[in-house]
């Protein structure tokens, strides 16, 4: 099998939430399960970090993973979506899966996993626990899918829990609330495990405080360890102020992610590294830690976040595609720096835009486009919607010649966005 006929097997026999959206979301554990252990359970093979959360787990998945390298560990990263290649979702130290070991992955147990039933995201989760453990992986971190208790990544055994935060996303299958969603979460939370919450949310800390303890796993909340107490861009570099809230220790760590909104990240996968530290065999010195988060884009590949494609007009793409998110984005586009903003915008057809679009700037000039993807929602609907919020512009609904006509409007001064859906900055970037 040529890599090619690889990648025709995939997409003619499992349906990706990529194309297919909910339809595709196949949850509970029984075939992945299956399937590990007709491979010997590879997944065991190595030590795991399981990162779950509505906004930021990529984020973090990414400079975690460059801090373990930096410290030595041949390092495991899988994640979703892609935006270019599909091997972007499975890294050994940084380096995407070779084409022939996607091949051959396929070739060995193609046929099993169509006969198992398994989703396209389960498949992918089996070549990932495959590839980490035929390439000697020490440490895999894993961001899940959707959700977290019924997502193909939960038949881990980690050492460390994560879960970066929790807002309003998927609600149709993880449920309304911020509650509702948070149970589906927690449900990463394994007996004994240290559990790390980035955020603390009075709706989702009561049910993560709950699961804990119900499961007798050591809780830490992020921003009650440490906090971000000031930050200078200076590109290509983000220079962030933490300090520990217990002693006041402060030191400043330079990220090379330059949306506002990583901070918090940043807060996170610092008490990461202290949790690895004094809870696991891990050895993770000062210096892995800073240059780890210095390096996390050229380390680890990480794109479309506050990504800059652009100097003049300050060009930037992110794809924050829910109304947590994207009040982080709009938070650092009202900052300002900038004459006129031009906003090339599409979504998928499943997000709740009520929640979305009235959070976007009034007096942006908006390109509305969409992804060539079966779940985009058509530019000309987004632009109706959009126009009872008072946002008002042009619809293009071919997402290149939506960025060109933003590029022919702007000044040297101006500031183009483009964000909505990592789909349309994946057909961008």
């Amino acid at each position: 099998m040529t890599y090619q006929e690889a990648l025709d097997f995939l997409n003619g026999n499992f349906v990706s939430f990529q194309t297919a959206g909910r339809t595709a979301y196949k949850g509970g554990l029984e075939a992945i399960t299956g399937m590990c252990r007709a491979m010997g359970d590879p997944q065991r093979d190595y030590l795991s970090i399981h990162i779950a959360g509505t906004n930021g787990k990529g984020s973090v998945a990414h400079m975690l993973a460059s801090v373990l390298q930096a410290a030595g560990y041949r390092t495991g990263l899988y994640t979703s979506p892609h935006l270019h290649d599909f091997r972007e979702r499975i890294r050994v130290d940084g380096e995407m899966i070779p084409q022939e070991k996607v091949a051959a992955f396929l070739d060995r147990y193609g046929k099993e996993m169509t006969e198992r039933g398994l989703s396209y995201f389960e498949m992918t989760t089996a070549m990932a626990f495959h590839r980490f453990s035929e390439a000697g992986v020490e440490v895999a971190v894993v961001e899940t899918g959707l959700g977290g208790r019924l997502d193909a990544t939960n038949v881990l055994q980690p050492i460390l829990s994560i879960i970066t935060n929790i807002g309003l996303d998927h609600s149709d299958i993880l449920g309304p609330t911020v509650a509702h969603i948070a149970a589906e979460k927690a449900g990463i939370i394994k007996p004994g495990i240290p559990v790390l919450v980035g955020e603390t949310d009075p709706e989702s800390a009561p049910v993560f405080t709950a699961r804990a303890a119900e499961c007798g796993s050591p809780l830490v909340f992020a921003d009650r360890t440490y906090e971000c107490t000031g930050s200078t861009l200076r590109p290509p570099l983000q220079y962030c102020t933490l300090r520990r809230i217990g002693d006041g220790a402060t030191r400043t760590i330079a990220i090379d992610l330059l949306g506002e909104y990583q901070r918090k990240n940043l807060v996170t996968v610092r008490t990461a590294v202290s949790l690895l530290r004094h809870r696991t065999q891990l050895d993770i010195s000062r210096r892995a830690m800073l240059d780890g988060c210095r390096n996390a884009m050229a380390t680890t590949g990480l794109s479309g976040r506050w990504q800059v494609l652009a100097e003049t007009p300050l060009t930037v793409a992110d794809g924050g595609h829910n109304p947590h998110g994207m009040t982080e984005i709009v938070r650092q586009l009202n900052a300002g720096g900038y004459e006129r903003l031009y906003m090339v915008l599409g979504f998928s057809a499943d997000k709740e835009l009520d929640d979305i679009l009235p959070l976007l700037p009034g007096a942006a000039y908006y390109l509305f486009t969409q992804a060539a993807s079966p779940r985009a929602l058509p530019a000309a609907e987004l632009a109706a919607k959009a126009e009872r919020y008072g946002l008002h512009g042009e619809t293009l609904p071919e997402a290149a010649a939506a960025l060109a006509r933003a590029r022919a409007l702007a000044s040297p001064h101006d500031m183009i966005f483009i964000g909505g859906s990592f789909y349309l900055i994946g057909e961008i970037i």
